[in-house]
C-alpha cells in the first residue's frame, strides 16, 4: 500500500483524472485478458445499459437505442406509472373519478390476474394527486394486519388537517401526524374512525391493492365495518380496495353491510382499439414500427389482456431487433407467442403441468384452449353458455365437470349465482390458451378469425 500512502505525501502531484483512474475499481477487463491474465472469451453475452439507466457507450446504434428502450415501452412485469404509456380504460376511470368525486362512494375493482387493475390505480392515485387529495397507497400481503397498515396510514396525514388543531399549534410546527393521536397497542376500527372524522380541508384516498392476498378473515372484516363507519358519518375518506376476484363477493365479506356505501367495478378486458392503442404507445416510445400483421396477430393472442399483449411486444421487439430490423413483423410475432409458452410454463405448477399433459393426450387440447380462451375474457369466470358456445348447446357444463373431476383443472365457485367456474390455479388458462394460439395463431397459412368461428 506505500503507493496508495505516497499520493497524500506531497513527493508527487497528482490530476484528478489521475487520481481517480488509481483509485477507483476499473469498468471493465481488456477485452483480451481475464483476472490472473488469461484470455477471456469475447463471446460472452453483454448488458446493454448501465445500473444508471444509460445505454453503453459501445452501443450507441439506432437498433441498440430502440432494443434499450423496449424494457419501459412494454412492461409486462409492472405496472403502468406514466400516463403517456396509458393505454385505453377511459370510461373505467371516468366511472372511478365520478363515484369518488361526486357520489363519495368506496369503490372494490376486482378481476383477473394481468388484466390492468394495478395500472388502473396507480392513474387514479396520479390524478388524485392532481387534484390536491392525499393518497396513501397500501399492498396487502399475507400477513396483513390492521393495527399496522392503519398506523402507516395516518403517518402520511398531516395533523395540519385535523380540526381541533390550529395551523400555528406546537404541534403542527413540530411536523406531527394523525397517527401521532393513536394510543399504544392494537388499533380498533372506532378508534380509526374517530380520528378520521376530524379531518377537515383535504380528502384521503386510501388505495388497497391485492386485497385478495389477505388471509386474514378479521382484518377484512376490519375493512368492512370501517367503510360502513365512514361512510355513515360522511368523512372525507375514500378506499378503494382491488384484487383478483370472480365476483364482487368473492374478494370482500358482508357485503349486505356496505352494499349502499360501495361501488364494486369488474376491470373488463381490453377491445381491439384499446390493444392498438397500448402497442402504438410502445412503439412509439421504442422507436420500432410494428406491421399490420404483427399487430393483428398479437392482438389476436393478448384476446384483451394487456399483460399477454405487453409481453408479446417486447419480445416481438428484441426478435426484430436481433435479426437487425427496424420494423417488427409476423414472423417476430410467431416467435414472441413460442416465447411467451416457454415463459408462461415456468409459472405452472408441476402437477397441473401433468393434468393438462394427460388431458391433451385424451384429445381435448383444442377444447381446452377455448375454454381457457373464454375464461380469460370473463375474469376467469366460466359460465355455463360459454362452455356451450365452445362445445356445443348442452356439452359445455358436462365437460367442465369432467375436466375438473378427472384432471383436477376446474372447480365451481362458491356462491356464484350463475354457477360459473373457474380454473383451480390461475396461471393455468394463460398457458393453455397461449399453448392454443402457438398451435394456431402460428401458423402461415392460419385466418386469425377462424378462432372467432371456432368461439360462435
Amino acid at each position: 500500500m506505500a503507493w496508495f500512502s505516497g499520493l497524500f505525501s506531497g513527493k508527487k502531484r497528482y490530476s484528478q483524472r489521475q487520481m481517480k483512474e488509481l483509485v477507483e475499481v476499473p469498468r471493465a477487463l481488456p477485452k483480451s485478458t481475464a483476472r490472473g491474465g488469461e484470455p477471456r472469451s469475447d463471446t460472452l453475452p453483454r448488458f446493454h445499459g448501465t445500473a444508471s439507466d444509460q445505454l453503453h457507450r459501445s452501443r450507441g446504434s439506432a437498433l441498440e437505442r430502440a432494443r434499450f428502450r423496449l424494457r419501459s415501452a412494454f412492461t409486462p412485469s409492472q405496472p403502468v406509472r406514466s400516463a403517456r404509456m396509458f393505454a385505453g380504460r377511459m370510461e373505467v376511470l371516468k366511472t372511478l373519478i365520478r363515484s369518488i368525486e361526486d357520489q363519495q362512494l368506496h369503490v372494490i375493482l376486482y378481476g383477473d390476474r394481468g388484466i390492468g387493475k394495478t395500472s388502473l390505480l396507480h392513474i387514479l392515485a396520479q390524478l388524485a394527486r392532481e387534484a390536491r387529495y392525499i393518497v396513501r397507497y397500501g399492498s396487502c400481503g399475507e400477513g396483513v394486519e390492521f393495527t399496522e397498515m392503519f398506523r402507516a396510514i395516518l403517518k402520511d396525514i398531516p395533523l395540519l388537517y385535523h380540526i381541533d388543531y390550529e395551523p400555528t399549534s406546537v404541534e403542527i410546527e413540530e411536523g406531527k401526524s394523525l397517527a401521532d393521536l393513536l394510543p399504544d397497542g392494537p388499533l380498533t376500527v372506532t378508534m380509526v374512525s374517530d380520528i378520521l372524522a376530524k379531518l377537515a380541508g383535504t380528502r384521503v384516498l386510501i388505495v388497497l391493492d391485492e386485497f385478495d392476498r389477505a388471509e386474514s378473515q378479521a382484518f377484512r372484516r376490519a375493512i368492512a365495518e370501517l367503510i360502513k363507519n365512514l361512510s355513515d358519518r360522511s368523512v372525507r375518506v375514500q378506499i378503494v380496495i382491488a384484487g383478483v376476484a370472480a365476483n364482487l363477493t368473492e374478494l370482500i365479506e358482508h357485503i349486505p353491510s356496505i352494499r349502499r356505501n360501495i361501488l364494486g367495478l369488474q376491470v373488463p378486458s381490453m377491445n381491439s382499439t384499446e390493444i392498438d392503442e397500448l402497442i402504438s404507445n410502445g412503439q412509439e416510445a421504442c422507436g420500432l414500427t410494428f406491421e399490420q400483421e404483427a399487430k393483428a396477430l398479437i392482438a389476436a393472442a393478448a384476446y384483451g389482456s394487456p399483460y399477454i399483449a405487453s409481453l408479446l411486444c417486447q419480445n416481438a421487439g428484441l426478435a426484430a431487433v436481433e435479426r437487425g430490423a427496424n420494423s417488427v413483423a409476423r414472423q417476430d410475432a410467431a416467435q414472441a407467442i413460442h416465447q411467451a409458452v416457454d415463459e408462461i410454463e415456468h409459472r405452472v405448477s408441476s402437477r397441473s403441468l401433468h393434468y393438462i399433459a394427460r388431458a391433451y393426450e385424451d384429445g381435448h387440447a383444442s377444447n381446452l384452449g377455448m375454454l381457457a380462451r373464454a375464461a380469460l375474457h370473463s375474469s376467469g369466470r366460466l359460465l355455463p353458455h360459454q362452455s356451450d358456445m365452445v362445445l356445443g348447446e348442452g356439452k359445455g357444463a358436462d365437460f367442465v365437470s369432467m375436466i375438473g373431476d378427472k384432471y383436477g383443472l376446474t372447480r365451481p365457485i362458491a356462491d356464484d349465482p350463475e354457477g360459473a367456474f373457474q380454473f383451480c390455479e390461475e396461471g393455468v388458462p394463460v398457458y393453455m390458451w397461449m399453448r392454443l394460439a402457438q398451435d394456431k395463431l402460428t401458423a402461415e397459412d392460419y385466418d386469425i378469425s377462424a378462432l372467432d368461428r371456432m368461439a360462435s
